[in-house]
C-alpha cells in the first residue's frame, strides 16, 4: 500500500496539536542516525509523523510531522515529544523521497526516555532503495570502510611508535633502570643480568611490534629500519647468527623501500647504513662496515656523526676490544671522520688501538701501536680539561717507544674482510 511523505515539505517546522488523542504528557527521545555509508550522518532532521491510515483500496496513508529535530554534526538528537505511536523519518537536505528513511510503529510511553537510532544500513531500508542505488551505496561503504581501515592501521601504527621510541630509551638507559629495580647491595653480575633482562624485553616488544606493522604497510620505510635496529639487538644480546641475517635483510629492504618512494627519508637512510655497518662490525665484516658507515655520512654527515659515536661508545661499554678491537677501531674511525672535532671518537680509537700495543722487554714499558698515540695526542689537543686527557696523557707518558703514522690514513692490516 502507497505511503505518502509529500506533506513532509514546508511542515519541517511545524507542530500539530495532538487532535487524535494523544497523553498530552511530555517525554523525551533521543538516539543516533547512521547514513547509508556506516558513517554517522552530519546534519538533518528526524521527524515524528502521526500516520492515518487508509480506509480502502487506492487511498494513501496520510502524514503529519508532529515533531522534528534537528540531528548535530555527530550524528546525534533529542527533545521532547509527546506519549503515543509515530512512525520516525529521518530525512537532509538533497534527499529525494525515495531515500527518505523511516521506522513505523515507534512507541513513546508517558514518563519515559525514549532511545530510537535510525540504521541506514539496515536490510530493510536498503530493500527499498532502486537496485542501481543500492549497487552505488555498497560502492561507497567498500571506499568508505577502506579509509576507516586504513585510518585505524595509522592509529595503531602511531600507538606502537610511541611504544618503541620509549622501548629504545628504556634499552638506551637499562643500566639505571636495572639498578633502580634492584637492591642497593646488588652485585655488578646481577645488574648485568637485569641489564640483559630489560634489553631482551625492550627488543622482543619491538621487534613483534615493528614486523606487524612493517607487514601492514610494506610501503613505511621507518618501520623496517626499526625492525632491523631491534633484531641487531636480540643478535647480540642472544649471540644469534640468523638474528644478524634477519637483520641485515630488513635494514637492506629499508633502503630498497625508501628508494622506491616519491619522498625520500634521508634520516631513515642514515640510521639504516650505520645500522648495517654496526651489524658488519659485530660479525667482524670490516670492509663492508666502513663502505656502510661512508654511505651514512654521504647523507647526512651531522645524524652519522652522532649515531656512530654512541655505536663506538656501546662496543667500548661491552668491551668489544677485549675479542675485537678492530672492530671498535672501524666505528671510531667512522666517527671522526664524520666530524673530526669529537675528542671522545679519538679516546675510543685509542682505548681499541692500545690492546695491541706491546712491551719493550729492555724497559719494561709499553710500544703504542700505530696511530694510538695521535689519537690519544688528538684527545689531550681537543679536550685537555677533560678526564680522558688526562688518561691520554699518563699513558703518552709512560710509552718509551711509540709506532708513528700520518694520522686519519692508517688502517689495522687484521681487518676481517667484507663479503
Amino acid at each position: 500500500m502507497k505511503r505518502s511523505l509529500s506533506l513532509w515539505l514546508g511542515l519541517l517546522a511545524f507542530v500539530l496539536a495532538p487532535a487524535f488523542g494523544q497523553s498530552q504528557t511530555t517525554t523525551k527521545i533521543h538516539g543516533h542516525v547512521t547514513n547509508v555509508s556506516g558513517a554517522s550522518s552530519k546534519g538533518g532532521t528526524i521527524l515524528l509523523l502521526f500516520v492515518q491510515k487508509a480506509l480502502g483500496p487506492g487511498i494513501s496513508d496520510k502524514s503529519s510531522v508532529i515533531f522534528s529535530y534537528p540531528v548535530d554534526a555527530n550524528g546525534d538528537y533529542s527533545g521532547n515529544a509527546e506519549a503515543g505511536k509515530y512512525r520516525l523519518a529521518y530525512r537532509s537536505p538533497g534527499m529525494t523521497e525515495g531515500q527518505i528513511d523511516f521506522i513505523d510503529d515507534v512507541v513513546i510511553l508517558a514518563g519515559q526516555d525514549r532511545l530510537q537510532d535510525d540504521d541506514m544500513t539496515r536490510k530493510e531500508f536498503m530493500d527499498r532503495l532502486p537496485e542501481d542505488e543500492r549497487k552505488r551505496i555498497e560502492e561507497a561503504r567498500k571506499k568508505n570502510a577502506d579509509i576507516l581501515k586504513a585510518n585505524e592501521t595509522i592509529k595503531n601504527i602511531n600507538a606502537d611508535a610511541k611504544t618503541c621510541a620509549q622501548d629504545f630509551k628504556d634499552v638506551n638507559t637499562a643500566e639505571a633502570l636495572a639498578k633502580a629495580s634492584l637492591d642497593a647491595s646488588a652485585s655488578k653480575s646481577a645488574i648485568d643480568a637485569k641489564v640483559a633482562e630489560i634489553k631482551l624485553a625492550k627488543f622482543t616488544e619491538i621487534e613483534s611490534l615493528m614486523q606487524k606493522d612493517a607487514n601492514a604497510r610494506p610501503a613505511e620505510p621507518s618501520l623496517w629500519v626499526q625492525l632491523g635496529q631491534a633484531q641487531v639487538g636480540l643478535a647480540k644480546l642472544q649471540k644469534d647468527p640468523k638474528k644478524y641475517d634477519e637483520a641485515e635483510s630488513n635494514l637492506k629492504k629499508t633502503l630498497d623501500v625508501d628508494a622506491a618512494a616519491s619522498k625520500h627519508n634521508p634520516s631513515v637512510q642514515c640510521a639504516a647504513y650505520t645500522s648495517l655497518g654496526e651489524l658488519y662490525a659485530r660479525t667482524n665484516k670490516l670492509t663492508d662496515a666502513d663502505a656502510a658507515f661512508d654511505s651514512a655520512i654521504k647523507i647526512d654527515t651531522k645524524i652519522a656523526a652522532v649515531n656512530l659515536l654512541n655505536i663506538a661508545g656501546n662496543f667500548y661499554n661491552e668491551h668489544i676490544a677485549d675479542t675485537n678491537p678492530d672492530a671498535q677501531v672501524t666505528v671510531a674511525e667512522a666517527a671522526i671522520k664524520a666530524d673530526p672535532t669529537m675528542a671522545l671518537a679519538y679516546y675510543l680509537k685509542a682505548s681499541g688501538l692500545i690492546t695491541k700495543a706491546t712491551v719493550d722487554p729492555a724497559t719494561g714499558k709499553m710500544i703504542l701501536p700505530p696511530g694510538c698515540a695521535e689519537a690519544y695526542q688528538k684527545v689531550v689537543e681537543l679536550a685537555p680539561t677533560s678526564p680522558f686527557a688526562g688518561e691520554a696523557q699518563a699513558i703518552l707518558a709512560e710509552a718509551t717507544q711509540v709506532h708513528t703514522a700520518t694520522y686519519g690514513t692508517d688502517k689495522s692490516k687484521s681487518k676481517g674482510k667484507g663479503k
